[in-house]
Parts: C-alpha cells; sequence; structure tokens
C-alpha cells in the first residue's frame, strides 16, 4: 500500500453524509416497521454531529427494498462519513464508486496493530515525529525473520486474492477472500481501518492508480484490477501488490503492454538495490522504461519502508531527479511499487478521500515488492511460488 507524496485537493461536497454507526441505527429502526412492504418511506436522517437535517432529507424518498439493504453506503471523507446517494463528482474515466458493505470483523485472539481500534497509528506518527532526515532503521536478525513470515503469508493471501479475479466478480467478494484468508492465516489485514480505510484489501480497477475501496461492482471482461495485499503479523507487515487482466479476449494490446511494462518498471528498480546505492536512484531505470514505452510514472504516491510499522522511512519515489534522503545498507527493508499511467502522470481524489484516479481518465497499473536489502542485492520476501497466478502474457 503506497503512501502519499504530496497533498492532493479534496473534493469540497456538499453532501456530507452521516456515521456509520448512526446511520445503521436508524435503518434497523426504521427496516422492522417496513420489511416485507414495497412502500414508500420518509427517512430522517442526522449529521454525525448530532444537526438534524430537517423534514427536506437530502437523501430522498426510500423503497422498502432499500432500506432491507441500506447497510451498504457509499464511502466519503476516509471512510468517517457515509451516504445512501452517491456523491458529486467530475469523474474522470468511465468508472464510478459503488456502495461499500460493513467492514468485517477480526477476532480479538488476532495480534492487531494500533490503528485497529482507533483508525489512527499513533508510533507511525510518532516515529515520523522524531525522524531524523536520511536516516533508516536496519533490521535485527529477530526483525529480519519477522519480516520474512508476515511477506509469506502476505503473499499467500495475494495468492489466494487473484485466483478469483474473473467476470461478474466484485471487489467486495475478493475483499471477502482476502479478509478471510488473513484470518485463517492469523493475520490482522493491514489496511482495515488505517486512517479508517473502511476494507481489508485495497481494489484498483481500471483508471484507479492505487486505493480503490472493495464494493459491490461486478468486474467486467476488459477491465484491469490491481489487488494491494499488507499483512500484520506476528508483529510485522508484509505488503505487495498484482495488476491483472479481467477475461481473456477484451483487454486491450495496448492496456496488456501497460501491465508488462509496469512489471518490468519494477523488475528494473529490483535490480539496482545494494548496499551503497541512494534511494533516489530507484526512480531512474523506472523512468526510463515507462517513457521508453510511451507511459508515464506516477509522483504523487511512493514506496517506503515497512517492517513493525506499515510505513515508515525511507521514502522511495518512483521517478527520477528526485530529492529524497537515504542510502541502502544490508538489513533495510521497504517497498518498491511503481504505478504507470497509461497517459498523464498526474491524479485525482475521489470524494471518498482514498481513491486516486488518473486525472485524464486512461488506465493505471501498479505492482509491489517488499525487498531486504542484502550485501549482494535484493532479496524480495513476497516474490511469486509456482502457486502464484499467471499474469496475462504468461498465457
Amino acid at each position: 500500500m503506497s503512501t502519499a507524496m504530496s497533498e492532493t485537493s479534496e473534493d469540497d461536497n456538499k453532501l456530507v453524509g452521516i456515521s456509520l454507526n448512526e446511520h445503521l441505527r436508524e435503518s434497523e429502526r426504521l427496516g422492522e416497521a417496513v420489511i416485507g412492504q414495497m412502500v414508500e418511506k420518509e427517512v430522517q436522517l442526522m449529521h454525525q454531529d448530532g444537526k438534524g437535517v430537517g423534514l427536506t432529507n437530502p437523501y430522498g424518498i426510500l423503497l422498502a427494498d432499500e432500506l432491507m439493504e441500506s447497510e451498504w453506503l457509499y464511502c466519503l471523507k476516509e471512510g468517517r462519513k457515509w451516504s445512501l446517494r452517491r456523491p458529486k463528482f467530475f469523474w474522470t474515466g468511465k468508472l464510478r464508486p459503488h456502495r461499500v458493505s460493513p467492514a468485517r470483523e477480526v477476532p480479538e485472539t488476532i495480534l492487531r496493530p494500533d490503528y485497529a481500534d482507533t483508525g489512527f497509528p499513533e508510533s507511525e506518527v510518532e516515529a515520523d515525529e522524531n525522524w531524523k532526515p536520511g536516516v533508516v532503521p536496519v533490521k535485527t536478525e529477530r526483525e529480519i525473520h519477522g519480516m520474512r513470515e508476515a511477506c509469506k503469508v502476505a503473499r499467500e493471501v495475494l495468492d489466494a486474492a487473484t485466483g478469483t479475479i474473473k467476470v461478474g466478480v466484485t471487489t467486495d467478494e475478493i475483499d471477502r477472500v482476502v479478509h478471510e484468508t488473513c484470518v485463517e492465516l492469523g493475520a490482522y489485514p493491514s489496511p482495515l481501518n488505517y486512517y479508517n480505510f473502511p476494507k481489508s484489501v485495497c481494489a484498483s480497477v481500471n483508471e484507479v492508480v492505487c486505493h480503490g475501496i472493495p464494493d459491490r461492482r461486478e468486474l467486467e471482461d476488459g477491465d484491469i484490477v490491481n489487488l494491494d495485499v499488507t499483512c500484520y503479523y506476528k508483529g510485522f507487515h508484509g505488503d505487495l501488490n498484482e495488476t491483472h487482466c479481467v477475461g481473456k479476449h477484451k483487454v486491450s494490446e495496448k492496456h496488456k503492454r501497460l501491465i508488462r511494462t509496469t512489471y518490468e518498471c519494477l523488475e528494473h528498480a529490483i535490480a539496482i538495490v545494494r548496499p551503497g546505492v541512494w534511494f533516489r536512484d530507484i526512480g531512474a531505470p523506472i523512468t526510463r522504461h515507462a517513457t521508453k514505452n510511451n507511459f508515464s510514472v506516477v509522483k504523487d504516491y511512493c514506496g517506503h519502508g515497512i517492517g513493525e510499522l506499515f510505513h515508515c522511512a525511507p521514502t522511495i519515489p518512483h521517478y527520477e531527479k528526485n530529492k529524497t534522503l537515504g542510502v541502502m545498507q544490508a538489513g533495510m527493508t521497504f517497498t518498491i511499487e511503481p504505478m504507470i499511467n497509461e497517459g498523464s502522470h498526474k491524479c485525482v481524489t475521489w470524494p471518498d478521500g482514498w481513491t486516486a484516479a488518473t486525472k485524464d481518465g486512461k488506465r493505471s497499473a501498479q505492482f509491489e515488492h517488499t525487498l531486504l536489502c542484502t550485501e549482494s542485492g535484493a532479496e524480495v520476501l513476497t516474490a511469486r511460488t509456482d502457486k502464484s497466478t499467471n499474469f496475462a502474457w504468461m498465457e
């Protein structure tokens, strides 16, 4: 899961919405009165601050069948607000957000990161506040062992998820597979409630660059979809993602080339990892290969350090001539996760506060590995196995 390089503008949407708990309480009360009846019912909802919206209901009139399924809501404001109606926004492509199901539960027996209940990664913020520019922590043997275990689990979860990609499957169903596989393996799905992110995986379709929220939209023949999985296992995070085609016939050759080029960009970047290399140099081979294929490199989001914290130093931009600080040393763990766009490198953020989409509506692809810098080069902690889902060019 990438971290933001810079502030992105947020749409000042006037349809603010309500808190999830308030909505569920209200819909349950109203639903009991109309279940089984196809009658219209006026619903008076409340803002999160408790001020009434009055008799002029901004969510309109709901039918009984809508009330029965109204626990599915549109996400707004980074998961802090929810709405029954799709927000107004200048969508840049054909994709639209759909309703999101309630967050899934994680058993109390599974070790959880500090933000699991509060939504706020206090230890991560504290580490960032105390960070000395250019200083990147080196892992101990114990920590390296923990990272290998967490990354092995994350790979198994991603492989289970990519194996479900097909026409007609919703990204919410993929989220269920990710969530349940994490729980079965004794891991916490790291994205869940991280700064209020409402789901267990990021699912980014077509023009969505990253941080897409799984919803009830069914995947269509010709789509491309990126699944970004991070698992918190025995106190460590393992992070990786892949982009795959949906269906076998309607994905254009250009979009297949976009996916393969992005994968190759990641491989070129991994090839230069070794002690003594500046983190800022990672962007050069990525930019050269993307430009050679007439694609662009996203600048708004980057790779990051990882370990007991989900995101930490170093910051790893994927474009050339950046000024990030730090030099690689054996024992450092971090992600490289280039996002490559079909058209412009610029992004916009949807009203949900998470989903980043291409500004021109053209498609985007991404791949990610968690790496350990060793004396001889890079150890790919999230490496593919013989059980991993094939890419389109492998078939």
